[in-house]
């Protein structure tokens, strides 16, 4: 039987290869366990807003990449139920984005998670996100 940093990598691996969106964003997985979870980004210029800032939706993406790495890190199949996000500080043209992951509370097949987004360069607090995760009773499939 795998011990839990096993099934956490062994979990991420098998969501992240069918995770088509998240790479297409540029996004790369820096760090998973049991969970946890890091997820970069570079901003790219197709990812700046009218007023050349990182678009929201993709800063709320890339906390829901780490979210989801995360919360499927146990080895069951997990969803996201929900998630609030705030933003504090805008993300710019070329900044790295770093999305950190971890676990608030597990209670029967509900969770909570919190990931901050900074800046990389600087460590400066881009977004607080919560997500709000459902297990749905089936092992991840590639355990």
């Amino acid at each position: 039987m795998p011990d839990e940093e096993e099934v956490a990598q062994r979990s991420a691996a098998e969501m992240w290869a069918g995770d088509a969106a998240s790479r297409m964003l540029g996004m790369r997985i820096v760090a998973v366990g049991p969970g946890t979870a890091s997820v970069s980004m570079r901003v790219r210029a197709d990812m700046v807003n009218g007023w050349d800032l990182c678009h929201g939706g993709l800063i709320a993406a890339l906390a829901d990449s780490a979210f989801a790495l995360a919360c499927n890190s146990r080895g069951t199949v997990t969803v996201a139920a929900g998630f609030d996000v705030t933003f504090l500080e805008a993300g710019r043209l070329d900044d790295e984005l770093l999305a950190t992951a971890h676990e608030v509370a597990r209670r029967g097949r509900s969770g909570l998670y919190d990931v901050l987004v900074a800046r990389a360069a600087d460590g400066a607090v881009i977004a607080a996100f919560r997500g709000r995760s459902r297990e749905l009773g089936r092992p991840n499939p590639g355990l």
